[in-house]
């Protein structure tokens, strides 16, 4: 499973965290990894499960 970078930074934009956003948009690839980022998602207080794309049909 595979987060797409813009599904983070959407939300990261949503709580107001402009700075922390761009940051994410430099810094990740456009497919996360949330096994690798789990850290980093934890530190951004955000759930991968809420993040992950929907499964193709």
């Amino acid at each position: 499973m595979k987060i797409a970078r813009y599904r983070i930074v959407a939300a990261l934009r949503e709580r107001g965290q402009q700075v922390r956003a761009d940051w994410v948009e430099r810094e990740l690839p456009e497919r996360v990894d949330p096994a690798e980022h789990a850290g980093l998602l934890a530190t951004l207080r955000l759930d991968p499960a809420d993040l992950a794309d929907a499964p193709s049909p």
